[in-house]
C-alpha cells in the first residue's frame, strides 16, 4: 500500500512534469523568433546590400535580436542606419581602461 510520502512525491513529479511542459510550450516560439532574426542578421551581414548598413554584431544587438526577433533586426537596422548605434566603429574598445 502506498504511503503518505509517496503520493506526495508523484503528485510533485506531475506538477513538475506539468510546469515544464508548459514553459517549454510557451518558450518554444519565442525561440523560433530569435533564430529566424538571428539568420536574417547573420544574412544581412554577409551579402552586402547598398541600401542597407553593416551591423556591428554586439553582445546587445544580439540581445535585442534574440528577444525580439523579427522586430528586433528591424530596430537594429534602423538605429545603424541612423548612426545611432551597432555601426562599425562606435563601440570603443576598453583596452588600456583599466
Amino acid at each position: 500500500m502506498a504511503t503518505g510520502i509517496e503520493i506526495g512525491l508523484l503528485v510533485l513529479v506531475v506538477l513538475v512534469l506539468a510546469a515544464v511542459y508548459l514553459a517549454i510550450k510557451v518558450v518554444k516560439p519565442l525561440v523560433y523568433n530569435a533564430i529566424i532574426g538571428l539568420i536574417i542578421l547573420a544574412i544581412i551581414n554577409f551579402f552586402d546590400f547598398p541600401i542597407l548598413p553593416e551591423v556591428e554584431v554586439t553582445f546587445l544587438a544580439v540581445a535585442i535580436i534574440a528577444l525580439a526577433g523579427i522586430p528586433g533586426v528591424v530596430l537594429v537596422l534602423l538605429l545603424a542606419f541612423l548612426g545611432v548605434a551597432f555601426t562599425p566603429g562606435a563601440v570603443a574598445p576598453l583596452v588600456g581602461v583599466f
